[in-house]
């Protein structure tokens, strides 16, 4: 599609949809380094020069569609923790989190590239911008736990996002497999080793919640 120039907010924000589309597709199909600035433009439809009438970098690019899956989780969990009561068990809550992050496979398939590569190569101002906007969504998500389970607040509350975020990439990392180590896991001598997503997850996050209690319980 050859786009003319947007004179109109709705126009330019149906061009923005356009490149975000056409960059999500980049980075799920190709990894985040081996793919373009031109690249995402030749997906669009856009010419260059065009594209940089709205980002100027495939770095800005991806944390603007980032941001954007990432605020629609953050309101949707957010949401769903709203109807536990204090205290629920932790697979109540740990159940709770895998169903959330699996209504939203798009920004799964995005988590560990952010994690890899992106951070390693944007720059400060970008990371800035993009830090305190997932800051502000984060501390919301920080009173909920708070409300949840009064004992885990503050700086523990933050600890308990930081690693639930990392054990979900390293999850959903694990469910990406070659043919080769698909056949392998076929065999009855690793099936102990074989990667399971929603178990796993939950699991490690119920760990992560007792852990933070527990610790709390020592420094009391």
């Amino acid at each position: 599609m050859n786009w003319q120039r947007a004179r109109t907010d709705e126009k330019k924000n149906e061009r923005k949809e356009a490149i975000y589309q056409a960059a999500f597709t980049l980075f799920k199909n190709n990894g985040y380094d081996k793919v373009s600035f031109n690249a995402i433009a030749v997906e669009a439809g856009f010419t260059k020069s065009n594209m940089y009438r709205y980002f100027s970098s495939k770095d800005e690019i991806f944390l603007n569609v980032f941001a954007n899956l990432f605020e629609q989780w953050v309101c949707d969990f957010s949401q769903q923790l709203g109807t536990l009561k204090q205290e629920v068990p932790a697979k109540v809550f740990a159940d709770m989190w895998v169903s959330s992050m699996l209504s939203q496979p798009n920004l799964l398939d995005l988590m560990p590239i952010l994690f890899t590569s992106l951070e390693r190569n944007s720059s400060f101002d970008q990371l800035l911008d993009f830090k305190r906007l997932a800051m502000k969504l984060l501390y919301g998500l920080t009173l909920d736990i708070t409300r949840i389970y009064p004992d885990i607040e503050g700086e523990m509350a933050f600890k308990l996002l930081n690693l639930s975020y990392a054990a979900t990439i390293n999850s959903w990392t694990a469910t990406t497999q070659s043919d080769a180590l698909k056949k392998l896991y076929q065999l009855e001598e690793f099936q102990a080793l074989k990667p399971d997503f929603e178990n796993d997850l939950t699991t490690s996050i119920e760990i992560i919640i007792q852990g933070l209690k527990a610790n709390n319980q020592l420094n009391d």
